[in-house]
Order: C-alpha cells, then sequence, then structure tokens
C-alpha cells in the first residue's frame, strides 16, 4: 500500500509540475520583459512560422528527443509528458491570459512565472520519472563528449538563446533574472517535493535523473 500511494504522489507531481511549467512559461511571454533561454527559442519561431508558442515547444521537444537515441539517452514516462504537456499548458493559459501593457502589472508576472517555474521544477524532477528532453540532451552530450555539465550547458543555452534572439524572441531583464535565480529556486523545491525512491526501482522511471544537471550553473 505504501508503494502504491508513493506511486500515485509521483503522478500526481509529475503533472501538476509539467502542467505548472507550461503555466509559468506563459506567465513569462505575458511580461514579455525576457523569457528562458529555450523560451527566447520557441517564441522566435513561433513568429517565423505562425504556430502558436505551445506548438513550437512540442514540436521542439520532440526533435530534441530524436537526438537521444544517438547518444543512448533511455527517456521516462516524464520524458514524453513534458514533450506534450508543458506546450499545452503554455497555450492554454495564454489563450486564457490578457495582454497587459502596464509595467506594474508585467513586473509581478515576471517574478511570478519564475518563482512558479522553480516550484514546477522542484515537482516533476523530484516525481523521478526521467528527464524532460532538454536536460537529457545536455547530460547525454556531457557523457559522450567528457566535457563538464556546466560546460554543456552553458553552449547549449547560449546558442539557443541567440538564435531564439536572431528569430525574435524576448531577451529582457526577465532572461537574466531567470538565468541567476532558477537554480538555487529548483534546488529549494526539489527538497520540498521529494519523494524517497521505492526499493526496487520503477519500470517507468528513467536511470540518471540529472539533478545536479538542472542546478548547476
Amino acid at each position: 500500500m505504501a508503494t502504491r500511494d508513493r506511486f500515485g504522489r509521483r503522478l500526481i507531481q509529475l503533472y501538476a509540475g509539467l502542467t505548472l511549467y507550461g503555466t509559468s512559461s506563459a506567465l513569462l511571454v505575458r511580461s514579455g520583459l525576457g523569457l528562458e533561454p529555450w523560451g527566447v527559442l520557441h517564441q522566435g519561431l513561433a513568429r517565423l512560422t505562425g504556430l502558436t508558442i505551445g506548438v513550437v515547444s512540442i514540436i521542439v521537444g520532440a526533435a530534441v528527443l530524436l537526438l537521444w537515441i544517438p547518444l543512448r539517452q533511455r527517456p521516462g514516462l516524464g520524458t514524453v509528458s513534458n514533450v506534450f504537456l508543458v506546450g499545452i499548458a503554455m497555450d492554454g493559459t495564454l489563450a486564457l491570459s490578457p495582454d497587459v501593457r502596464s509595467l506594474a502589472v508585467r513586473l509581478p508576472l515576471l517574478l511570478a512565472g519564475i518563482v512558479l517555474n522553480g516550484v514546477a521544477t522542484g515537482l516533476y524532477i523530484s516525481a523521478r520519472f526521467g528527464p524532460g528532453p532538454r536536460d537529457g540532451l545536455m547530460t547525454g552530450l556531457h557523457r559522450r563528449t567528457g566535457r563538464s555539465i556546466r560546460s554543456m550547458r552553458t553552449a547549449i543555452e547560449v546558442a539557443v538563446v541567440a538564435t531564439g534572439f536572431v528569430l525574435g524572441g524576448t531577451v529582457g531583464i526577465g532572461t537574466l533574472l531567470y538565468a541567476l535565480s532558477i537554480g538555487p529556486l529548483a534546488q529549494l523545491f526539489l527538497r520540498v517535493f521529494d519523494v524517497p525512491p521505492a526499493s526496487g526501482g520503477s519500470t517507468v522511471v528513467a536511470g540518471g535523473q540529472p539533478r545536479r544537471a538542472i542546478l548547476r550553473r
């Protein structure tokens, strides 16, 4: 019974975390003060293609997941769910929330988006159902190249931000604030939401959960 309860809690954490991640990313979009690195790329591609930013997020996530094949990464339930649910939640939140112009509203939206993103990260990583496709790309490259996780993360995110900016994605004070604060916030909420692993593991959990990979800056 304890194992079943633990599994149920982990599932709730996974899907609550991924939904909240998409919602928090949408708040960053509404703030207009700068997006997280991958959000900059998604927004730039959305403006280029005419697709919604959520749909672009799903397409990019699926494309990144294909890169796992040569890296010999093993996806989990959380990995596949991440690809679809974050984009769906983002588009849903954007559809329900109005555009804002006042800085007095945009700044709180930015701060709320960053904090909630940290909460979401703690929720879905602590669920232990496998890393997101973008985190898995980083850790896979780390293993294949021998380069440090910090250097791989920096190289990927700089390339992503630069490409997104050229395509019209929003880079601003929010991008910098996110980069400085998401590590400590995620570390805090990882401790809050941690679920001790059951002995014997689970068939739907991908190995090598990249906690340090996500949090190290």
